[in-house]
């Protein structure tokens, strides 16, 4: 009894900190066959190709984006941010659920340090290699099979914030 008490102590812990970091509190209960990922990597797949398409996995339009010679990925990424904007304000105003009927919490996150050191870090990564996580499996499967050590960097580096996430600035 004592125990099933402090692992729900450490569940309602957990569940603040995630809150308060706004990552994964909005997992799904719903427990689903294997080939209902299939969706996903259909998804995956058409969305690779959209990078492909688009040129947004290109090093040469990534390093234009970094000089300030092309308006291409500032249009890309702006076109992102408004979608998402536009996105969140329906999702808040019109309380939209998922497809399975569960609510989604958006909660505030407060500005601090750890953001900008992460923010340069990413932009570092991304200028020197050419390469944000979004496009890299896009990237490997159009030819350019040096982008693995970026995928493999990338998975280290997220394996190394898990590691040591309770004592970084947040």
């Amino acid at each position: 009894m004592e125990n099933k008490i402090s692992n729900e102590i450490l569940d309602i812990k957990d569940l603040e900190q995630r809150s308060l970091d706004a990552m994964c509190v909005n997992e799904s209960k719903l427990r689903h066959q294997w080939w209902h990922n299939i969706k996903y990597v259909i998804l995956g797949c058409l969305f690779g190709i959209t990078f492909v398409k688009a040129e947004i996995i290109s090093w040469f339009r990534i390093q234009e984006m970094f000089r300030f010679q092309s308006f291409h990925m500032y249009g890309v990424i702006g076109s992102a941010v408004l979608i998402g904007m536009i996105s969140v304000a329906l999702i808040k105003k019109f309380k939209i659920r998922t497809i399975y009927g569960e609510p989604i919490q958006l909660h505030n996150k407060t500005f601090n340090k750890g953001q900008i050191i992460g923010g340069l870090l990413f932009g570092l990564g991304w200028g020197i290699t050419g390469a944000c996580p979004g496009p890299l499996y896009a990237q490997i499967g159009s030819g350019a099979p040096v982008i693995i050590v970026t995928l493999l960097s990338a998975i280290l580096g997220t394996w190394v914030y898990g590691k040591f996430r309770e004592k970084l600035p947040h």
